[in-house]
């Protein structure tokens, strides 16, 4: 299969109502901790031009907003930017692809990407998008998950998935999940796009949960390849994952709650004026 398939993929996952739904009330309360930072490293003010990639349910752009910047949210999604329309009447949304967008060159001051870049077929095709539409001077910053030792509910999956699953399925191969984890790779990847003085630093995030086991319910309903990777696992082989995924997450209850560490990794580069 080609990285076509996986694009296609994709997209069809987030098309989905349901998933959309779910990762807006299941996913987005997290991933919206790091929202604050990855716009101070864009360095969003009030007038900034803004571009938020694979803007999703549009938090970030709602933000972006609210320090009086000019912002616009895309995703190639439609179910997400419908659902970002009508949370966000006021921030503009359209549908276009990360890697061919609709913008004129030197459009924007500012391009933010939360969460985004790690679903990409070609993230450097992204990222030198992103290099185009910017003014000279301008900065792009994204965020994805730190690796999977430090994003404990990803590693702890991950884990039980390959020690009770079955990984040998039919999902079309794509990028490595966690390759701009590592922060000399995200650095990399700013530089072979264009921009100079990139910087990477970790934001703390915890994912507060009532139950360890709904990390595992979470990422069957909120995601697209952990939600087929976990489909198509037996009944007995899903037991066996869920109890494996409690078992490792036991160690973060404090009091009623569960409090998984989940960091992101930021980083952020500015094009050359």
């Amino acid at each position: 299969m080609s990285i076509s398939d996986f694009h296609e993929f994709e997209h069809a996952g987030w098309e989905e109502d349901e998933v959309v739904a779910h990762y807006e009330r299941e996913v987005a309360s997290l991933t919206r901790q790091s929202t604050g930072p990855l716009l101070d490293a864009g360095r969003v003010g009030p007038g900034s031009r803004v571009l938020d990639l694979a803007c999703g349910p549009g938090f970030s752009c709602a933000a972006a907003a609210e320090r009086g910047a000019r912002v616009v949210g895309v995703d190639f999604s439609t179910a997400q930017v419908a659902a970002a329309r009508r949370r966000h009447p006021q921030v503009r949304f359209d549908v276009a692809d990360a890697s061919a967008l609709p913008f004129d060159d030197a459009s924007f001051d500012a391009v933010v990407c939360g969460f985004g870049m790690l679903h990409f077929p070609d993230a450097l095709a992204a990222a030198q998008e992103a290099w185009r539409v910017l003014a000279p001077g301008g900065r792009f910053a994204f965020t994805v998950w730190d690796q999977p030792e430090r994003a404990v509910a990803m590693g702890a999956i991950r884990a039980a998935i390959q020690a009770h699953g079955e990984t040998n399925v039919s999902v079309p191969p794509g990028p490595d999940f966690f390759a701009l984890s590592d922060p000399q790779r995200s650095e990399q990847l700013l530089i072979d796009a264009g921009f100079r003085e990139p910087v990477v630093e970790r934001v703390e995030q915890v994912w507060s949960l009532a139950s360890p086991e709904h990390v595992v319910d979470a990422f069957q309903r909120a995601t697209v390849r952990m939600r087929a990777l976990l489909r198509a696992q037996s009944a007995e082989q899903l037991t066996r994952i869920r109890a494996a995924v409690r078992e490792s997450l036991a160690r973060y209850r404090r009091g009623d709650a569960h409090e998984l560490p989940m960091p992101a990794l930021l980083t952020a580069g500015t094009k050359p004026a």
